[in-house]
């Protein structure tokens, strides 16, 4: 058999697209039975997952142009759901901001995103949820190269949200005890980061991404204030056995680093050990240069204490 004409191939493709855009509801009057648009609800997706951004960053990343984004937010503002902040780090650049109106407006829209999809997933056992997804998998790559091939995978991210501060503890504590040998301090050690983080959570300039495959938690990294000016901390990164394989680690730093440039950082620092190979393996293949080394005795074990740092450019 030959292979398809161009044009029976391109007739194929649209066919695709019709039927997918039904299944994913795009052609309601109203996305999620709302009155925003596709693009709107990416714009807010992004505010609320992301946190404070420069229009400039939201253009780039969503590939907008930037009179069709000044409208959208022009929109925003009116309705209250969007407001501009100065940066933290530099008062001269004004920074996109979702109001508490603005989270109670998108909120429900992005739990009904999910029990859609949720729904929809529902429906194919194990095996056909994983066929799914791997074709997803494939076309993202052929279609978007690099970026494809680097991000669509099988899990999602979300920002923090209640209960998710217990799990990282819990988590870190189980993983480390049995993959390290590390004692209960440690586990002490990542919950005082825990209140520390909810305590003086501040949007702005921090934020905690959580990993999911099949609704459950699967990883986790935080970006936060270091007490140095112009300076981010990268804490709380955790990838569970089960999830590895997908590249969730290397996204989760990806992440911070998307947002330390967003807030106005100049540089990220972390923590590590040098037992965290395949940690340190993935800062190092981001640029992150080791600045420090400290032999110690810690959690049970004797270890050294490495401080690394990523120089933003900014």
């Amino acid at each position: 058999m030959s292979p398809p004409a161009a044009a029976d191939r391109i007739a194929a493709v649209r066919s695709f697209n019709r039927f997918f855009t039904r299944q994913i509801g795009v052609l309601r009057e109203g996305l999620l039975h709302s009155e925003f648009t596709l693009t709107e609800l990416r714009v807010l997706y992004e505010l609320a997952h992301h946190g404070d951004q420069p229009s400039a960053a939201l253009c780039r990343d969503l590939g907008l142009d930037r009179g069709y984004l000044s409208r959208i937010i022009g929109k925003f503002e009116t309705a209250g759901l969007v407001g501009k902040v100065p940066s933290a780090t530099d008062g001269r650049t004004k920074l996109l901001h979702m109001t508490e109106h603005g989270r109670s407006v998108y909120e429900p829209l992005d739990r009904s995103s999910r029990e859609e999809v949720g729904e929809m997933l529902a429906r194919l056992g194990e095996p056909e949820q994983l066929q799914l997804l791997d074709a997803m998998n494939t076309i993202r790559t052929l279609l978007d190269g690099e970026t494809g091939m680097k991000y669509a995978q099988p899990f999602v991210l979300r920002a923090h949200r209640a209960g998710d501060m217990a799990w990282i503890k819990r988590r870190h504590g189980e993983f480390y005890a049995q993959q390290q040998g590390w004692d209960s301090s440690f586990e002490a050690l990542v919950g005082k980061i825990c209140t520390a983080f909810e305590r003086d959570f501040d949007p702005a300039l921090e934020h905690c991404w959580i990993a999911e495959m099949g609704g459950r938690p699967v990883g986790s990294v935080a970006l936060t204030r270091s007490g140095e000016d112009g300076v981010a901390r990268l804490r709380l990164l955790l990838v569970e056995e089960a999830a590895r394989g997908h590249g969730l680690g290397s996204r989760l730093v990806d992440e911070c680093q998307r947002f330390a440039r967003a807030a106005g950082y100049r540089k990220i620092r972390l923590w590590t050990t040098d037992q965290q190979q395949e940690a340190r393996q993935i800062y190092r293949s981001k640029g992150y240069v080791l600045v420090t080394e400290e032999p110690v005795h810690a959690f049970g074990k004797d270890m050294v204490n490495e401080t690394w740092e990523l120089d933003l450019g900014v």
